[in-house]
């Protein structure tokens, strides 16, 4: 019977309303990103490796905490108290630092300002389907240049939380899908949530010291994309200091590393896999590697557009 009434939830209108435009489900799907207790088991696809995790948010008192779990491989959770992001990890001490969300789960700005996608996409309202159970509407994003990925997501017509979000290329073949298997409410915080927010965790590390970094600018972006991040990283392999440029337009990440010829070797080659491609160039006595799930012809220019303010 349950099945029946799904069947009919996804074929036939909204009962609470009148049909909701692509924007308008993303708004209501931001709220609650921003909102709801829930507790979501995600797997992660990307070509043949599958990454399972658990992510659990909710609002203890007046501070919104959120905790990841990855169920694979070596130990490693992440928990969020306010704006500090907490990385428990097997193999080295718990760090924190400062965020609003914890990466790596749904882009940043699913639980965001909509609006400010519309810079690169075009919102387009697709079918209906059934995904861990539930009725999900689908909503394309439509790239509206040559220089990102196009996107979609299913979104739960009943919580409006999301239940699917898959990366597509330019030829519409899957580079990466987040998908919930499992989707549970709650009324209130669960205890785990409770205890973190109890927990006394590291302070936040100090951002890389820029004492001795350079400015740099990019005299061109892609619509919509925009710095995030700069500061100073060490590299495996590479003992001095290399700058690093975050760089998103709401859903696509770039990571931009600059380093000295002299300071170091960096790659030299091109590599695409998964979508996630890495570019490098030569700016001046400086080499620029660019890496993001984008079209490499877009690492490239924006690669070649860094120079020093």
């Amino acid at each position: 019977m349950r099945i029946i009434l799904l069947a009919l939830l996804i074929l036939s209108p909204l009962s609470h309303g009148e049909e909701l435009s692509a924007k308008e489900w993303l708004t209501h799907m931001s709220q609650a990103l921003s909102e709801k207790q829930f507790k979501a088991s995600i797997i992660q696809v990307q070509a043949d490796h599958v990454r399972p995790l658990v992510f659990v948010q909710g609002l203890v008192g007046e501070q919104h905490i959120s905790y990841v779990e990855y169920l694979n491989g070596p130990p490693k959770n992440a928990v969020k108290v306010g704006n500090k992001v907490t990385f428990l990890e097997h193999d080295q001490p718990p760090y924190s630092v400062t965020a609003n969300l914890i990466q790596g789960v749904w882009p940043a700005s699913l639980s965001g300002n909509i609006t400010k996608l519309e810079q690169g996409y075009q919102f387009v309202l697709g079918g209906r389907s059934r995904i861990a159970g539930r009725a999900g509407q689908m909503i394309r994003f439509i790239a509206k240049d040559e220089h990102r990925y196009d996107a979609q997501i299913w979104v739960d017509m009943e919580t409006y939380l999301p239940l699917r979000y898959d990366t597509l290329n330019r030829d519409k073949q899957l580079l990466e899908q987040t998908m919930v298997i499992e989707l549970v409410e709650f009324i209130e915080s669960p205890s785990i949530l409770v205890e973190a927010s109890k927990h006394k965790w590291p302070e936040v590390i100090n951002q890389g010291d820029r004492k001795d970094a350079q400015d740099w600018q990019f005299t061109w972006l892609p619509e919509g994309f925009n710095m995030v991040v700069s500061d100073n990283h060490r590299l495996i392999g590479i003992h001095e200091p290399v700058e690093y440029i975050a760089l998103s337009d709401g859903l696509a990440n770039i990571s931009v590393y600059v380093a000295r010829t002299t300071e170091g070797p960096m790659p030299e080659e091109l590599v695409t896999r998964n979508g996630l491609s890495m570019v490098v160039e030569k700016v001046g006595n400086a080499e620029v590697v660019a890496i993001g799930k984008v079209p490499s012809a877009t690492l490239e220019r924006i690669a070649r557009s860094l120079a020093l303010k």
